[in-house]
């Protein structure tokens, strides 16, 4: 017969307290497990989880269903004030040359209104290779997200002894171009600025400057002539307008001949305008998704 159970005896077993030892060991193990994890990924996509973290840990996690951002829709520049604050003082010191642009696919920056590249040709000005070392530095070395560059010309056609077959090859020219300074130019230039950083492993000049980051992509004359189309359209219908009133005999001969003047004017005009405007360069960094 079994024997009685004795007052006041306890049930053997672990103390409660090693309840919530365990669990806390258990958590210190998913822990050092989701660090050694996130050791095999892009720095980029680490930053993004520190920021979830971060912002996780001051009572703001974001959240999709309560209407906020998830981490890979937060902007990329914007959100870094450093990075943000110094294009913003090299716009100022080129007078608006730089503009930023927020995308659904990332950050797009402008390089515009200088002559980057010498006439029918994807050399380099040295007043590009100016600016886009500084714009480089900033950008390359504080973004390891993939950097797309867009190549433009305007929609004159190329010389008959021109060793680019179409605007579309030298658009892709002048894109692959920019890609090229980045990685041997500047490249070169920041590893003697910064030999000690890389001496002694504060800089890791292999992984900003990594060529599978850049992304060359010729643009050609696509832009501009889908422009000027919208242009000619817009004066053709002004045009037959004013054809419709002089036959009508509401304006006189002079007054067509004046306006008429005045939209070849404004075409000349707007196409001198666009011709400027894409004279420019396009760097998109694009946004990593977690």
């Amino acid at each position: 017969m079994a024997e009685k159970k004795k007052v006041g005896e306890e049930k053997k077993g672990a103390p409660h307290w090693m309840t919530t030892y365990g669990d806390m060991v258990t958590l210190l193990l998913t822990f050092f497990v989701a660090l050694f994890a996130m050791s095999t990924i892009s720095p980029g996509k680490f930053q993004q989880v520190a920021v979830g973290i971060r912002l996780a840990l001051t009572g703001n996690p974001p959240s999709v269903l309560m209407g906020g951002k998830s981490i890979n829709e937060e902007p990329l520049i914007t959100s870094k004030t450093g990075v943000y604050r110094e294009l913003m003082r090299l716009s100022e010191e080129y007078k608006g040359k730089i503009t930023i642009e927020e995308r659904d696919e990332g950050t797009l920056i402008v390089l515009k209104d200088m002559v980057f590249f010498e006439t029918g040709s994807a050399r380099l000005t040295a007043e590009a290779k100016e600016l886009l070392a500084k714009v480089g530095q900033i950008v390359i070395e504080h973004t390891v997200n993939v950097l797309e560059v867009y190549g433009y010309t305007d929609d004159r056609p190329l010389p008959p002894d021109s060793i680019y077959v179409s605007n579309w090859h030298l658009g892709a020219a002048r894109a692959a171009s920019v890609v090229n300074f980045f990685l041997t130019e500047l490249k070169e230039k920041r590893v003697l600025e910064r030999a000690v950083d890389i001496r002694l492993g504060r800089f890791n000049v292999e992984l900003f400057y990594n060529p599978d980051r850049f992304y060359p992509v010729g643009v050609g004359d696509r832009e501009i002539l889908k422009k000027l189309k919208t242009l000619k359209d817009e004066l053709e219908a002004e045009r037959i307008l004013l054809n419709e009133k002089l036959r009508n005999g509401e304006i006189s001969r002079q007054t067509w001949e004046r306006e008429v003047e005045r939209l070849n004017s404004r075409y000349s005009e707007e196409l001198e305008r666009l011709r400027r405007e894409f004279r420019r360069i396009d760097i998109l960094i694009k946004r990593e998704k977690v």
